[in-house]
């Protein structure tokens, strides 16, 4: 099984995440999973070429609408590049394929109409927060395959909040704020394809967690099943 990990660099690249770092992470446990791993620095020229065998996209990228700290923003893909891109995800997602969001992913890719209806929630500017990253309880939650087995945990990372709900999301775990529950990892059906969101992630702390390790290696697990055996239609 192939999978391909997009990695934050170029556009997609901002301030606050070591993405070359957390992909790092990230990758060994992709591979453990059982996919043979190709990190992509370029964004879009890596989705422009996506091939069928492809099995796994794992977004691990910023918004590349995002002003930079010195108020820049970042250059505007090519139209013929986003043109080519837009058309071998939606295909791939037309055929079936699995898809691993994780943190900043909520804010990312926001050029591509078919990753917005996966996602099923986004991180919105101004609107979207999180509290000062620390150590975080994680309350698994659900009855979903993926959280067969799992119990609750602790991790070092940031819990994002107060996402924009956009279509049906399945939570699997969530996090609590002043007596809030809001949800952190979700999975969804759409077609033969499969996603999971994971808005863990800040920093390689976060994959030291054993529960956290856990949870990703339930959802590779989930997200290999592709094309989707019961899936819902869109």
């Amino acid at each position: 099984m192939r999978a391909v990990m997009l990695n934050g660099s170029g556009r997609y690249a901002d301030a606050w995440h070591r993405y070359s770092e957390t992909t790092a992470a990230l990758a060994e446990l992709v591979a453990e999973a059982g996919f043979t791993v190709e990190v992509a620095d370029d964004v879009d020229g890596a989705l422009a070429s996506l091939t069928d065998d492809v099995a796994l996209i794992v977004v691990n990228a910023g918004d590349p609408h995002a002003s930079t700290p010195e108020g820049e923003t970042a250059a505007v893909a090519e139209a013929s590049v986003l043109e080519a891109a837009n058309a071998a995800l939606e295909w791939a997602i037309d055929r079936g394929i699995g898809l691993l969001a994780v943190h900043t992913a909520a804010a990312s890719l926001h050029d591509y109409p078919a990753y917005e209806r996966a996602l099923g929630a986004r991180w919105v500017r101004d609107s979207s927060w999180h509290p000062p990253i620390g150590e975080a309880a994680v309350h698994i939650v659900g009855n979903h395959a993926i959280a067969d087995g799992l119990e609750d945990f602790t991790v070092f990372d940031e819990r994002y909040t107060d996402f924009r709900l956009d279509d049906v999301i399945e939570p699997i775990a969530e996090h609590e704020h002043e007596g809030i529950r809001h949800p952190l990892v979700w999975a969804r059906e759409f077609g033969h394809s499969r996603l999971v969101y994971d808005a863990l992630g800040h920093d390689v702390r976060s994959y030291e967690s054993a529960g956290h390790r856990a949870l990703l290696a339930a959802s590779l697990a989930w997200l290999a099943r592709v094309p989707a055996p019961t899936a819902n239609a869109r």
